[in-house]
């Protein structure tokens, strides 16, 4: 399965929809504590699932053709403020 697939199969809490017309609202939570765990714990969750799907991408090192275009536009703009 390609990790984008596998982040869109991830179950999220939906919130439920309002109105077009009616301003949004923040409902008051009765037990803030309880709100405050569950949200961090989708938090770490979350975070989990998504360093177990990328991690190794975002590891894998910057191809030397991109660092040079890097490098080259950087020296464009320093080039340009200087101008």
């Amino acid at each position: 399965m390609a990790p984008d697939e596998a982040l869109l199969r991830m179950k999220t809490p939906k919130e439920p929809k309002s109105p077009r017309n009616a301003p949004a609202k923040a409902k008051p939570s009765s037990n803030a504590s309880t709100n405050g765990a569950t949200q961090s714990a989708f938090d770490v969750w979350l975070n989990r699932g998504l360093h177990k799907l990328f991690d190794e991408v975002a590891n894998e090192p910057i191809p030397p053709e991109l660092l040079q275009l890097i490098e080259n536009d950087r020296h464009k703009v320093e080039d340009d403020k200087a101008s």
